[in-house]
């Protein structure tokens, strides 16, 4: 598998308006005829007009397109957070339902689609986005040029296929371990200047959440997962389109049990409650549903190239308890729905000012509304804690408001041969039923290229990232005093906007055809840093602040191919602290509470060392082609709490053991007739069958034990035209 690692993204503004005069110039038709538009030909030269606009100016940019994506396990029919692991930084956390860390960060990812920013949902979009619409993603990272605000940590730049670029279509049935079936379908076309491609895969299997406990089979983890995509253009000349992006995903997950555990906070283990029950028949479970659209429009007119966007996106997450077991266990059973709206508007462009300067612009405005609504069965209990009585509903209803708007300008200044020049800033604001914050941050990225192969990069950006509205909980505390649901304290300080400066440095070569490689470190000094984590049963984030923070940490990028072979690899070292935490008290144990008032401590989602390495083969022959692919992926694990000399507890101050995983596949393209073609697949999963720990349980804000997945057998069949 060969990766592509770039630091400047530049070559786009030279090569637009070569395209565009490539397009403007076809022979006019007669006078009473209109020019004929080559769909194929406009919708390429408004790609690289659109690139352009927002390109990566300095920072580090990875990427992965649809021929890497079949060279990992499982390929496109990998879920799409699979797909971002094989990049370097990445850190894997609840591998099936969504969760990434990048670079020492927990989430604060941001994700546009053909450069339109996606408003971010409760579940986030690890299981929401479908891997086989992707032509092309780019996760970039390092000191992010003025156009990138609020999330920070990386940004998932995400080209779609579409009906003018993928013509044809296919049908697929994907299957195998862990009762997996996953029958899926796609479709592209192009109607005169209209194209359309849509996408949509259903998918069960028995494996929706991390397995609790080292065993093969999770008990109890049943999901159900339909998406739906879809991506319409239509070209009204040779210079501006209007376009059309929809998605939609239902998910149904049935949260894994652990035999064996022991009563919780019910009196004598079943004093209030009637009969014994067996932690291994709970029955919680947890829907997520998503839905988003996007309109947008862009021009191209001569130097001046712009896109301006609107965006909606509704987002549920509804947990339900097993209201009977989880009072025995837990002595408390919480029926929590948290619904997201949100609405909002995006403009970014770009003026070539002649060959020195590139001048770009834009502004964002988002709205957001969240409802979170809980009723909640608890026990009184008396001073010692002990419930007193039969369990009683606590009804708990909240509306919460955010709003995000920001302002950036900026100047690409080539400003000597070799040196490229990007600096600006941006004006950012957040006001929320919680909080009232705003911030001006400079950006600058220096580019240096002594020669075509070689390049160096330094830059500096200051962040500021406020709180996702949507993992904000607003509990009122006091309902819950004298109850089994009761706070260690009823401290709630409002949860703010982190403030950050952030280094980048590195440098990247071409030491010889088809062989490249890269080296990037970065620093970042945070005030308020931001985290969340799992508090409490359901699977819904609650966001906090460290009064500092600081995450450095070096990556190591390698790739070689040639004619069919490509191998590559990634290895990243990466330290994420904290102290002190400010907002959000009540969540944390009062002994934990104190420590971290005085000590630095690991954040847990910190991974020491993060690696991926992989290789493939794909011979094309008559009639076909075969492919064969190994990868691996590497950590040393994420952080767990440990114990003192003395007997007392560090949070976050352990680690689960090392992990690798080794994966293989195979592939074999069967040509027809007509342009048609068959495709066969095999994949194993964790080769070896190594059963590992991503998480123990114990931790800030870990909810549960984590195993990682055993092995795991998959084959598809697909139909292409």
């Amino acid at each position: 598998m060969h990766f592509h690692r770039l630091y400047l993204s530049s070559l786009f503004a030279a090569a637009a308006p070569l395209a565009m005069a490539q397009t403007s110039a076809s022979p006019p038709g007669p006078p009473d005829q209109a020019v004929k538009l080559d769909p194929f030909v406009v919708s390429d030269s408004l790609d690289r007009a659109r690139e352009d606009i927002v390109p990566s100016l300095g920072a580090t940019s990875f990427l992965i397109d649809d021929r890497q994506i079949q060279n990992i396990p499982q390929g496109a029919n990998a879920p799409f957070n699979q797909v971002l692991l094989r990049a370097p930084g990445v850190a894997e956390d609840s591998a099936t339902n969504g969760d990434l860390h990048v670079r020492g960060e927990h989430a604060n990812l941001q994700y546009r689609i053909n450069d339109v920013l996606l408003p971010e949902g409760i579940s986030g979009f690890g299981l929401e986005l479908d891997s086989r619409f992707v032509n092309s993603l780019r996760l970039i990272t390092g000191s992010l040029p003025a156009q990138y605000g609020f999330r920070t940590a990386g940004v998932v730049d995400i080209k779609t296929k579409s009906g003018a670029l993928v013509p044809g279509g296919d049908a697929t049935l994907y299957g195998g371990s862990f009762g997996t079936i996953r029958p899926s379908v796609e479709a592209g076309a192009v109607s005169g200047h209209v194209s359309a491609f849509v996408d949509a895969s259903y998918d069960r299997n028995d494996l929706g959440i991390e397995n609790p406990t080292p065993e093969a089979k999770a008990l109890h983890d049943r999901t159900s997962q339909s998406k739906a995509f879809a991506y319409v253009s239509d070209i009204l000349d040779s210079s501006s389109r209007i376009s059309f992006i929809g998605s939609a995903s239902y998910s149904d997950f049935q949260v894994p049990d652990t035999p064996g555990l022991s009563a919780g906070t019910s009196p004598g283990g079943n004093q209030w409650l009637a009969g014994n029950f067996d932690s291994a028949k709970l029955d919680e479970k947890q829907n997520e549903q998503n839905y988003y659209g996007v309109v947008a429009y862009q021009k191209s007119a001569g130097e001046l190239n712009y896109q301006i966007s609107a965006f909606g996106r509704a987002s549920s997450v509804h947990f339900i308890p097993d209201p009977t077991g989880d009072l025995f266990f837990n002595g408390v059973a919480s029926n929590v729905k948290r619904n997201l709206d949100s609405v909002g508007l995006q403009g970014d462009s770009s003026y070539a000012l002649g060959e020195a300067h590139t001048l770009r612009a834009g502004a964002f405005w988002l709205n957001e509304s969240v409802t979170a609504d809980s009723t909640t069965a608890v026990f009184p209990v008396d001073v010692n804690g002990d419930p007193t009585g039969r369990a009683f509903s606590i009804v708990d209803n909240h509306r919460l408001h955010g709003l995000f708007a920001g302002f950036y300008a900026q100047d690409e200044w080539k400003f000597a041969p070799h040196f490229t020049l990007n600096v600006g800033a941006r004006a950012d604001a957040f006001n929320s039923s919680f909080d009232d914050e705003h911030q001006i941050s400079p950006r600058a990225n220096l580019v240096f290229q002594p020669s075509g192969s070689t390049t160096f990069h330094a830059g500096y950006a200051r962040y500021f990232t406020p709180p996702p509205v949507e993992n904000v909980s607003g509990a009122t505390l006091a309902k819950f005093n004298g109850t089994s649901n009761a706070a260690p304290t009823n401290r709630d300080d409002p949860v703010k906007a982190e403030r950050a400066d952030y280094f980048d440095a590195g440098a990247s070569r071409t030491v010889s055809p088809g062989f490249q490689v890269g080296v990037d470190g970065y620093y970042k000094k945070a005030k308020n840093q931001l985290d969340d984590g799992l508090f409490g049963q359901t699977l819904i984030l609650s966001a906090f602040n460290y009064a500092q923070g600081k995450v450095y940490g070096v990556e190591l990028t390698a790739s070689y191919s040639h004619e069919g072979f490509s191998i590559y690899g990634n290895l990243a070292r990466s330290e994420a602290q904290g102290r002190n935490w400010v907002s959000a008290e009540f969540l944390f144990d009062p002994d934990k509470f104190s420590y971290v008032q005085a000590h630095w401590i690991h954040l847990d989602h910190d991974q020491r060392l993060s690696g991926s390495f992989g290789a493939a083969y794909l011979r094309k022959e008559a009639g076909g082609s075969k492919r064969v692919y190994a990868d691996i992926i590497y950590g040393t694990g994420l952080r767990t709490d440990a114990t003192a000399p003395d007997g007392s507890i560090i949070p976050n101050g352990g680690s689960v053991p090392p992990y690798a995983t080794l994966n293989l596949g195979a592939e074999e393209t069967i040509d027809l007739a007509s342009g048609r073609s068959l495709i066969l697949r095999v994949d194993v999963v964790n080769l070896f069958d190594r059963s590992y720990e991503l998480r123990d349980g114990t931790g800030v804000g870990v909810g549960a034990a984590q195993f990682g997945q055993r092995q795991g057998f998959f084959g598809s069949l697909t139909w292409a035209y």
